[in-house]
């Protein structure tokens, strides 16, 4: 988009449509260009950069769906909205499968192009204010969110980067929620293999009677239910990247048999002795330490040493606090564009607040509860309140309010202050503090009016 007033081509053959598009767009600052045939608009397009193109699906030479095409050749981020009669409204919508950003049906008002206009650059405005945010962060992988400038996080990416490129077998381990399998994307589309399948299996979420169809597919007939020849995920994978996600979970049997496919690059089907060769590369990931597991005996040792080429250990949250703000702001930026919302701020309070959290649910946790403070919040900001540690599993508690107290403060004082941090440090819930402090919310209620009543700051 521009830096100057946006340029936005206006195509239609009916003179009144076009002026009243001319007129009430260049009240708003927009500079506008008129064409009244197709063939002066892809003139137009060809010789000018132009922000939009607003264009009506009926011309007298070309129709918009060509239009649409040739802007979408010569810019692929160029907006496109289209104008439709009543009758051709299916028509718009197959347009909007091809890349327009919306329609408008005949008989609408400035208003309406006015607010669709501004809609289209609102949202295209946090669109570059993402791209801009992952440069400056430096995400260098296609993957959502790897956020990190820490340390720690460095040394994954350099990790990731000097993996890729190989056929080695990759060990991600590390707390739930840090990422695993974003990183393994990561490794998976740097590699010469990111044109190939990426396929990925939980171990624990498959019935251990299941498992091993799932892995490397079954014949028809080979058990009760078995209907039709299936692939398994390894004959699905071939060629590319097969995601074996909390392996520790994995049966000591399946173990035997994941070790003969790194071993020998084939296996067997269920109900089918054949063999069958595959090429994959393996990623596994795990919340465990395998060593640990290994040394407990819920693990083969000869299968660990398979997998464990290349470990990377994924740091915790509470570990790379310093990625925290950037991380804020990502996720503020991402979900300021899902949910068509311009992009907030954090107020600094906010902000020490989620510096302080111990974040048992990692980045995950981090994330959700920055949407729901985006999506629930109606001011330009987010605020404490607009903070909550406690709607998902591995939440925990907020951290325990720290006070500074004067040597020489009074009990009735240390009773104020802590109920009026306990406030801030939960948004000002109520239920909440009164929850973490062991008393009713009838109380909180009566000592801030009775604060109140002192003159004292509620």
């Amino acid at each position: 988009m521009s830096l100057k007033s946006p340029k936005i081509l206006v195509v239609d053959d009916e003179p009144i449509i076009s002026s009243m598009l001319y007129e009430g767009l260049n009240r708003k600052n927009y500079q506008v260009v008129v064409a009244d045939n197709g063939s002066r608009a892809l003139e137009q397009l060809k010789n000018n950069n132009f922000d939009l193109v607003i264009t009506d699906i009926i011309l007298p030479d070309l129709n918009g769906m060509e239009i649409l095409k040739k802007a979408k050749q010569l810019d692929p981020d160029l907006g496109v909205i289209m104008i439709t009669a009543h009758g051709s409204v299916e028509s718009a919508v197959e347009a909007m499968r091809v890349g327009a950003y919306d329609y408008l049906t005949k008989g609408f008002s400035i208003d309406e192009i006015e607010v669709t206009v501004e809609k289209y650059f609102n949202y295209q405005r946090l669109v570059h204010e993402n791209e801009a945010l992952k440069s400056e962060l430096g995400i260098r992988y296609e993957t959502d969110n790897i956020v990190g400038n820490s340390p720690k996080m460095k040394t994954v990416f350099e990790m990731v980067e000097m993996v890729a490129p190989t056929k080695a077998t990759v060990l991600l381990q590390g707390p739930s929620g840090t990422g695993k399998e974003l990183v393994a994307r990561a490794i998976h589309q740097c590699s010469p293999r990111h044109d190939r399948p990426f396929i990925k299996t939980n171990c624990a979420a498959i019935p251990e009677g299941l498992m091993e169809s799932e892995l490397f597919g079954h014949e028809k007939g080979a058990f009760t239910g078995a209907i039709r020849r299936t692939k398994g995920r390894f004959e699905l994978a071939d060629g590319g990247t097969l995601l074996l996600d909390e392996i520790s979970e994995m049966k000591p049997n399946l173990q035997a048999k994941l070790l003969r496919v790194l071993q020998e690059k084939e296996f067997e089907k269920v109900g089918n002795p054949e063999p069958v060769q595959v090429d994959v590369r393996i990623i596994v990931t795990t919340n465990r330490d395998l060593k640990k597991e290994v040394e407990g005996g819920n693990f083969r040792e000869d299968l660990f040493y398979r997998l464990n080429v290349v470990p990377i250990n994924l740091p915790s949250l509470k570990e790379r606090k310093e990625d925290i703000p950037l991380l804020v702001d990502y996720f503020v930026t991402k979900y300021s564009i899902e949910n068509n919302r311009a992009k907030k701020s954090v107020d600094e309070d906010a902000l020490k607040l989620l510096m302080k959290y111990d974040w048992p649910g990692n980045v995950r946790e981090l994330e959700n509860t920055i949407e729901r403070a985006v999506v629930i919040g109606k001011e330009q900001s987010i605020k404490t309140k607009h903070l909550y540690f406690g709607d998902y599993k591995g939440g925990g508690n907020m951290p325990t309010p720290t006070l500074s107290l004067p040597s020489d403060i009074t009990l009735k004082e240390f009773e104020r202050m802590l109920i009026l941090q306990t406030l801030t440090e939960h948004g000002g819930n109520r239920t909440w503090a009164a929850e973490k402090l062991g008393i009713s919310v009838r109380t909180i209620r009566n000592k801030l009016r009775e604060y109140k009543k002192e003159g004292l700051s509620a």
